[in-house]
């Protein structure tokens, strides 16, 4: 299938795509990597008037160390950030699960923000957001405002960014000292949209004591989902096989799946409660008091 006619505009900055989409306003649509737009239009699933075409704006790219995390431009390619040592060493979980992430031909042209902003609850970078706490920034003319990865998801394909405004960064903190993390995802083929992932953050102290733990899931709801009454459950408890295998249980009582021809609402949350006991335990090994 072929799009619906659009005029498509490609600014060279930051600035001039701001003021396309306030003269626009609903009409238009920002393409970053096109990964998920061109297949929505292509199905003619939207019918935007305007492209305003982002890869000429240099300032919306690019990775860079920040108190010990990393701050990741909207238009960073997944695959830059796959590879970059200050990922690697700053956010190393969302290193491990960026390889879960399509296909490297995938990766290549599709973007961090894009797929942020496109909020398909099949997606990894979404679910991993919750789990960092992520801080977006979006701009609106010379308007700027800074929402936590909680705000910002609002639901199905639905996020607090305005028709007018752009997600121009964001900032992955680093993880508390000492903390243990995991990714686990289940697909039918490698590439294709999770079945169902986790990702998984605990921390604990001398004694092996939880003293604070994140779980966040792909394919689990409306949107990127947490757990946490399921996270509740293991702060103040020695992460042992019995303690992990009951907050996995109850993670997946907590989420709320889908049905579809790939799978049952009951096989997610068998896939949960398997994915779920996995990351904690991986987790827990990585964790130093």
């Amino acid at each position: 299938m072929k799009p619906p006619p659009f005029a498509w505009y490609a600014p060279d900055t930051l600035e001039e795509a701001l003021s396309l989409l306030a003269e626009h306003g609903d009409e238009a649509k920002a393409l970053a990597g096109g990964q998920s737009l061109i297949p929505v239009l292509n199905f003619r699933l939207a019918r935007p008037s305007v492209l305003v075409d982002l890869n000429r704006v240099a300032a919306l790219s690019g990775i860079a160390e920040i108190d010990g995390g990393v701050r990741i431009g909207a238009m960073t390619r997944q695959r830059e950030a796959e590879r970059s040592p200050w990922v690697a060493k700053r956010a190393p979980l969302l290193a491990e699960a960026l390889v879960h992430v399509a296909h490297p031909q995938i990766r290549n042209r599709g973007t961090v923000g894009g797929s942020l902003a496109h909020a398909d609850p099949a997606a990894e970078l979404p679910a991993l957001a919750l789990a960092f706490g992520t801080r977006f920034r979006l701009r609106r003319g010379s308007t700027e405002r800074v929402l936590e990865a909680k705000d910002f998801f609002r639901g199905l394909l639905t996020t607090a960014l305005e028709p007018d405004e752009l997600l121009v960064d964001t900032e992955w903190p680093h993880l508390p000292n000492g903390a243990g993390w995991a990714f686990e995802e289940i697909a039918r083929r490698h590439g294709d949209y999770a079945l169902l992932g986790v990702a998984a953050v605990v921390v604990r102290d001398s004694g092996g004591v939880c003293t604070e733990a994140r779980l966040a899931y792909v394919s689990a709801g409306p949107g990127p989902v947490r757990t946490t009454g399921a996270e509740a459950m293991l702060v103040g408890r020695v992460l042992d096989a019995d303690t992990i295998r009951e907050a996995a249980a109850a993670a997946a009582e907590e989420i709320k799946p889908g049905s579809d021809v790939h799978a049952s609402v009951e096989y997610r949350r068998q896939l949960a409660r398997v994915l779920t006991a996995r990351a904690l335990t991986r987790a827990g090994q990585r964790a130093s008091s």
